[in-house]
């Protein structure tokens, strides 16, 4: 087997589309239909789970590098504008949000932040429309938290607080 550059070393974290943040924890080989493959071994803390990915289709399933300070920074100013919600029923609507969470997209996971975000004196939220809102809010705060300083209180802080400006 060809030892080439691997794009992710161990101890590394990641955002793995479907997961969000992992850490690599090993590169392991496995036989697998008489084939050597090579698998970066990533752990979900969080979520308590293990993933194998060959190292070879890791890019093309959409796993990645942290983002940048940069783009965290752009995800921030995301959170801040106006909400964009389309006039599309809801379960249109939710596919979408569903999609934007699982893209692993920095981006686009806080544009559904900041368009399912309720302040306290706005209408209820629906049971999904809460799901759906959490699962994003997670991501986002796991992420940023990695891209800071590894302190999801602080990322969870920052990301409320930019949503509560918003309101005021």
């Amino acid at each position: 087997m060809s030892k080439k550059k691997l794009d992710f070393k161990t101890n590394e974290f990641v955002v793995y589309p479907a997961h969000g943040v992992g850490k690599i924890t090993d590169v392991e080989v496995q036989e697998v239909a008489g084939l050597e493959l090579e698998l970066f071994v990533v752990a979900f803390e969080k979520d308590k789970m293990t993933l194998r990915v060959p190292t070879n289709k890791a890019v093309d399933v959409g796993m990645r590098s942290l983002s940048s300070p940069d783009i965290v920074a752009h995800a921030m100013k995301t959170l801040k504008g106006k909400a964009k919600v389309k006039k599309a029923m809801w379960s249109r609507r939710a596919q979408e949000y569903e999609q934007k969470i699982n893209s692993g997209d920095l981006i686009a996971i806080a544009e559904v932040v900041r368009d399912l975000h309720r302040a306290d004196d706005q209408r209820e939220q629906s049971y999904s429309e809460r799901q759906l809102y959490e699962a994003a809010l997670e991501r986002m705060t796991r992420e940023v938290a990695a891209v800071n300083s590894g302190d999801e209180d602080a990322a969870s802080k920052e990301v409320h607080d930019v949503l509560a400006s918003r309101a005021a």
